[in-house]
């Protein structure tokens, strides 16, 4: 039944007064349906939307309020990029201005505060207005206070908070007549208790899989299968995983969970690590890293990025991702569900740069949450006990006595998970840590089982490099360059550091006190190198020479820039060769007994190193646990295992 009428030539169809209200219902009825039952997220955003524009035709504030609270969905933040969560923002804001107060009203100020703080990372806003919904009386506005709030609060810290939210969302589920609340708290406790490493998490999962609700809801199945993903890759049947992950992911895209992408990739960047195949997915991880569709808080696959390209040997997109997930420092990145997992793959990235900077901020920020498995996002993926990624911090500061307490817990625990590719790796890292900690037979004994492992599970161990990593010292001028790994420093000449330099070129030999301060000691060992300053002094003389050729080369060049700098070197080493020589130019000898060399030769090494650790901290470090003085001073390299992939 419609009128016609004629404007400036053209017939227009008028809907009967009140008509547009009367077919929004029946939308709105289909999109709670296809939404709390079927969990059938796109179909629900296309119900929803015809009924909000019908209901905004007509001016119906109750209407636009159900429609503008349906697009929203059942978790925080659904709709991405930004320009289409904006788009549903405004649907909201503009129900909620029209309906003022009421049970609608306060169900809208509850998703907006819900959707405000997850974007900035807080949790107070939606908190207070759960408190009051608690006491409201409206059980639909209680449910979903319970269910958004959960979505804020996925940050380790919160482990626990989370756990009590599900189980008195299940309660308060089962007092509304929607289907999806009382499920929705079964999934959100099955969870939380992954995350907490929990023992009961697993009997949790085949509750929900019975569930007759949780079946039906292909959102909340979505996750399930997700879950599935994440113990069938524990359980290190790879090739199975594969498959499931990709099930899932097409699941969760015809459904509309746009995750669905998110997800699948981390997954595959598990398999692929424990396939030894990470630096194959350099170019996948660079496009989700920058995806639009991922979470506002995720950037969880950026230190994973840094891993994949380490590994592939492209250190300059590993830095630079890296620096991106730091920004000013990695307390900025907000504890969102991935923050564990990136915080791991940071320990990853820095072992395999060699930045032992970067590796102490991180093992001080993963050391609270110690007794957690690392996951993330909604227990998806996995990749075994925090214990291993602190190991692998303390291995890379160059501690390897803690690095070898962490690596032994992440092997218990990794075993109690039923985690076995990361049981393996545990114990493959424990050996090289062992082997680091000058314990050969227990290395070997770890790493002969590891390898036995991880033919069993089908596992490519990652490649190491056990040998050790050593330091460099060369003069130039008036300054030294100390090197280690991807670490360097610059400091000034003393007496102190040419005591380092020389046990530096010697790595292994225990040189006397004596030896160094000037005094040949009386010994029949063989020396890789000359210890003695004569060595040093022809050198000098050397130099010296090519320094006066170089300064009259230049100076009939008339490059009088050249001339100078090279007259300023030849100054400062005639100053040297006068001050390290007495009469006829013989090398002057320490005078003193052995204890005096030993206090004044570690005074002036101690000192040097002091020098390195101003120039550079994680340098200086290295170099104290390397370095021996005393009666006999020696240098002995850090043996480092570093490996080469993500997520371990």
């Amino acid at each position: 039944m419609t009128d016609r009428h004629a404007r400036s030539g053209e017939t227009v169809l008028l809907r009967p007064e009140g008509s547009a209200r009367v077919e929004a219902g029946p939308l709105i009825d289909a999109g709670d349906y296809a939404l709390h039952v079927e969990g059938d997220l796109k179909a629900a955003r296309s119900w929803f939307s015809r009924a909000y524009a019908l209901a905004d035709e007509a001016g119906d504030g109750r209407l636009m309020a159900a429609a503008a609270l349906g697009l929203g969905g059942l978790w925080v933040h659904e709709h991405r990029p930004v320009e289409a969560a904006a788009k549903v923002e405004s649907c909201q804001r503009a129900a909620l201005a029209l309906v003022g107060h009421g049970p609608e009203a306060q169900r809208l100020r509850i998703r907006l505060a819900a959707e405000s703080d997850y974007r900035a990372g807080r949790h107070a806003t939606i908190l207070s207005l759960l408190e009051e919904a608690r006491h409201g009386g409206d059980p639909v506005a209680y449910a979903e206070a319970l269910s958004l709030a959960h979505n804020c609060l996925l940050g380790p810290d919160q482990a626990r908070t989370r756990l009590a939210l599900a189980e008195e969302l299940m309660r308060a589920g089962s007092r509304t007549d929607r289907p999806s609340d009382a499920v929705m708290g079964l999934l959100w406790r099955t969870i939380d208790l992954f995350l907490l490493g929990d023992a009961h998490a697993e009997r949790s999962l085949t509750e929900l899989c019975g569930s007759e609700k949780a079946r039906r809801n292909a959102a909340v199945w979505f996750a399930v299968l997700a879950m599935r993903v994440m113990l069938c890759i524990r359980s290190g049947r790879l090739d199975e995983a594969e498959r499931l992950a990709r099930e899932c992911a097409e699941l969760g895209k015809t459904v509309g969970n746009v995750d669905d992408v998110g997800w699948l990739g981390a997954q595959l960047t598990a398999i692929r690590w424990y396939q030894g195949r990470i630096a194959e997915f350099v170019a996948p991880l660079t496009e989700l890293a920058n995806s639009p569709l991922l979470s506002e808080t995720d950037n969880g696959f950026l230190p994973t990025l840094a891993v994949a390209a380490a590994t592939a040997g492209d250190l300059r997109t590993a830095r630079g991702a890296l620096a991106r997930f730091r920004g000013d420092d990695f307390t900025e990145q907000p504890r969102s569900s991935s923050w564990l997992i990136g915080m791991n793959g940071v320990v990853e990235a820095a072992a395999l740069l060699g930045d032992a900077e970067i590796a102490a901020r991180a093992y001080e920020l993963l050391l609270p949450y110690a007794r957690l498995p690392v996951l993330g996002g909604r227990a998806i993926v996995c990749v075994g006990s925090a214990h291993q990624g602190l190991g692998v911090a303390a291995l890379t500061m160059c501690d390897t006595g803690r690095a070898v307490a962490h690596l032994r817990s992440a092997l218990v625990r990794n075993t109690a998970l039923g985690h076995w590719p990361a049981a393996v790796l545990s114990r493959f890292r424990l050996g090289h840590a062992l082997a680091a900690h000058g314990d050969e037979a227990a290395s070997r004994a770890e790493l002969t089982l590891a390898a036995r492992e991880a033919k069993t599970l089908g596992m490519a161990l990652p490649g190491v490099r056990a040998e050790p990593i050593s330091a460099s010292c060369v003069r130039s001028g008036r300054y030294w360059r100390i090197e280690m790994g991807t670490r360097s420093a610059i400091v000034d000449d003393s007496v102190g550091i040419r005591y380092l330099a020389t046990l530096i070129g010697n790595p292994g030999v225990e040189i006397e006190a004596l030896d160094l301060a000037g005094t040949p000691g009386k010994t029949d060992r063989t020396v890789a190198q000359p210890v003695v300053d004569e060595v040093a002094l022809r050198h000098y003389r050397d130099r010296l020479a090519e320094l006066h050729a170089e300064i009259d080369d230049a100076e009939s060049a008339h490059d009088l820039e050249r001339a100078a700098k090279a007259r300023v070197e030849a100054d400062w080493l005639a100053d040297e060769l006068r001050t390290s020589t007495g009469l006829a130019g013989r090398t002057r000898r320490f005078a003193g007994d052995p204890e005096r060399a030993r206090i004044a030769v570690g005074k002036a090494i101690r000192r040097a190193m002091d020098r390195v650790s101003e120039a550079d901290a994680a340098l200086g470090a290295s170099l104290r646990e390397s370095v021996q003085t005393g009666m006999r001073c020696c240098y002995r390299p850090i043996r480092v295992a570093e490996s080469r992939a993500v997520l371990s």
